[in-house]
């Protein structure tokens, strides 16, 4: 084979082989360019774009002024997103320095970027101060994964005042997580108690989406687009301030206590008081431990809603609910009187009147029992009536039921019947039980927010329901009791404040047409044994605090046409005439200054 001959197949063989390897690359040029082109857009797409969710603001909270009582402002914050970092355990090693991080504080983060997917951004610290942000901006390009974020957190102007009522919002906890992805953006905060819990769906408006470009650093390069978040919607309260902050003033004079004003004619909530407060600002970025230890340990209960979740015997604010059911059952009238010469016998146990001391109140009718708050009056016409009839008249005057209120955690309060304590105790009610019931002590429990509504039906007639939000007025039902019977028992708190002898006499408002009505009480939280007596303890200056009577006032004005209706408790306070009647007179006296046209 000549030379001319081999050249010639090999030049073939090689042009076949160069020919094969070049339709292979057009081939896969091909299939590459057109045939996948859409496949591998969406791959480089889903590496340059990178889509986010934007928190929604919340919804401002006002009282009925306009008065901002909770909004959201503008803060920076560190972010890492792990699947961004090259080391991200690293990472968090450089930033704790910078942003003054405790170990506590880095293991919490760790835990909480182990626990969300790597592409989810994770908070490492919110509200950044202006030193931080510019410390951390010069490290920025040497750490990778981190950024800063501007964004806005919850902020309450009057934590102190509003604490109880508003609650406060918090980073979810991992049972809050309910699939929702914007519950574990960083910076999202969730209402964890009050007012803020009981609204949460209408507050937290609608997330939008943010996309953007990254370049081969997954540095943002550009904003591509972005559909714009909703704002919560905003919630006008019927709170006036002006008066919340009177009533938060007076109370704080006490070691504990809490109040509740209410506008009879709409129901609505006027004032909420809860003392000792705290700042609810500290919850919202995560309360430190020493601060929640302070809290959890308060010896004055600080993180207890009073007026909702405390639970009090009513004492004699509580008579005018046994003095209505005799009136209603027929067993008293008007005229029927009783002699007190400061004690009664029930078999061989003496039951004292508060009066004991000096011979009691001698003869005294139905009115002037409840102006005077004679007890015996009350433990004869508790006997007579019953405790079922009393159980009855109670809950239709709002006690041994939840008011209903925007409030999360209310308690029912207790009104015991016979049946209760059969099943309760496993035992019969007895006669010296009515007794104890006829006056407020005993088993009957009630809570600040339903004195106040029982208070507000006695004065109006009419089935007033307690709420936060602003109404002008609401067509509340009828007691549906005797009208007759219903200006006797106003007779009687009218006397209470307004007429020499009343237990609220001292504390009266002068000014002319803001007169109120009123009634005190003063309960036992152990009992007083005639040893006791003997020994002087029955003054509440010789016993410790918590052994000392809860002081209790209630009332509405003004006298003749109510408008305002009010409960106080001082915990521990001691005599509800000496006490709690002048804060009850303090409020009602603003709330008719500042909030009467």
């Amino acid at each position: 084979m000549d030379k001319e001959t081999v050249f010639t197949r090999r030049s073939f063989v090689l042009g076949g082989i160069q020919a094969t390897l070049m339709a292979t690359v057009v081939g896969r040029m091909f299939y590459l360019e057109v045939s996948s082109h859409k496949h591998y857009q969406k791959l480089s797409d889903k590496n340059r774009i990178h889509s986010r969710l934007t928190l929604p603001i919340r919804g401002l909270i006002t009282d009925r002024q306009g008065k901002v009582l909770a909004s959201d402002h503008n803060i920076y914050r560190a972010v890492m997103i792990r699947d961004e970092a090259d080391d991200w355990q690293d990472c968090l090693r450089q930033v704790q320095p910078i942003l003054n991080l405790t170990d506590d504080e880095i293991d919490k983060i760790a835990l909480s970027i182990k626990k969300k997917p790597r592409f989810m951004p994770v908070s490492i610290k919110e509200n950044l101060t202006w030193a931080e942000v510019t410390s951390l901006e010069l490290k920025l390009p040497d750490i990778w994964g981190v950024f800063i974020e501007t964004g806005r957190n919850r902020y309450y102007p009057f934590p102190f005042e509003t604490c109880h009522l508003l609650g406060y919002v918090a980073t979810p906890s991992d049972k809050d997580l309910d699939g929702d992805p914007l519950l574990e953006q960083p910076g999202f905060k969730l209402g964890k108690s009050g007012f803020e819990k009981y609204l949460e769906p209408d507050l937290r408006g609608m997330p939008g989406v943010k996309q953007v470009e990254v370049n081969a650093y997954r540095r943002i390069v550009r904003e591509l687009s972005t559909s714009d978040s909703i704002q919560g919607k905003e919630q006008k309260l019927a709170l006036d301030f002006d008066l919340q902050q009177t009533l938060y003033q007076r109370l704080s004079q006490e070691e504990s206590g809490a109040a509740v004003v209410l506008d009879i004619a709409s129901g609505g909530v006027l004032a909420y008081v809860s003392t000792p407060g705290f700042d609810s600002n500290l919850f919202v970025n995560g309360i430190p431990k020493k601060d929640w230890g302070d809290l959890l340990n308060h010896p004055r209960h600080a993180l207890i809603n009073k007026p909702i979740s405390g639970q009090y015997a009513p004492g004699s604010t509580f008579k005018m609910v046994t003095a209505l059911a005799a009136l209603e059952k027929g067993v008293v009238n008007p005229h029927t009187t009783v002699s007190c010469c400061g004690h009664t016998l029930l078999g061989s146990h003496k039951f004292h009147c508060w009066t004991w001391k000096t011979g009691g109140h001698g003869s005294v009718d139905l009115v002037r029992a409840i102006a005077t708050s004679c007890d015996i009056y009350f433990y004869h016409i508790a006997g007579l009536v019953g405790i079922d009839a009393i159980a009855d008249m109670a809950k239709r005057l709002g006690l041994g039921a939840t008011t209903g209120v925007e409030i999360p955690g209310e308690k029912s309060g207790l009104v015991p019947t016979t049946e209760w304590k059969k099943q309760r105790f496993k035992s019969k009610w007895t006669m010296g039980e009515s007794y104890n019931a006829g006056i407020g002590q005993g088993y009957t429990l009630a809570t600040p927010l339903q004195l106040a509504v029982m208070t507000a039906r006695l004065a109006s007639g009419k089935m007033v329901e307690p709420s936060l939000l602003a109404f002008d007025q609401k067509d509340f039902s009828a007691l549906n009791v005797n009208p007759d019977h219903l200006k006797l028992i106003q007779l009687g708190l009218d006397r209470a404040s307004n007429e020499g002898g009343g237990t609220s006499f001292r504390h009266r408002i002068n000014t002319p047409g803001m007169e109120m009505a009123g009634k005190t009480g003063t309960t036992q939280v152990r009992r007083i044994t005639e040893q006791d007596r003997a020994m002087g303890l029955a003054n509440p200056a010789n016993r410790p605090w918590h052994h000392r009577e809860h002081a209790l006032f209630v009332g509405y004005a003004p006298v003749h046409a109510p408008r305002f209706a009010t409960a106080v408790l001082i915990e521990h306070g001691g005599s509800g005439g000496r006490v709690a009647a002048p804060v009850g007179r303090d409020v009602l006296l603003t709330a008719q200054q500042i909030l009467t046209p």
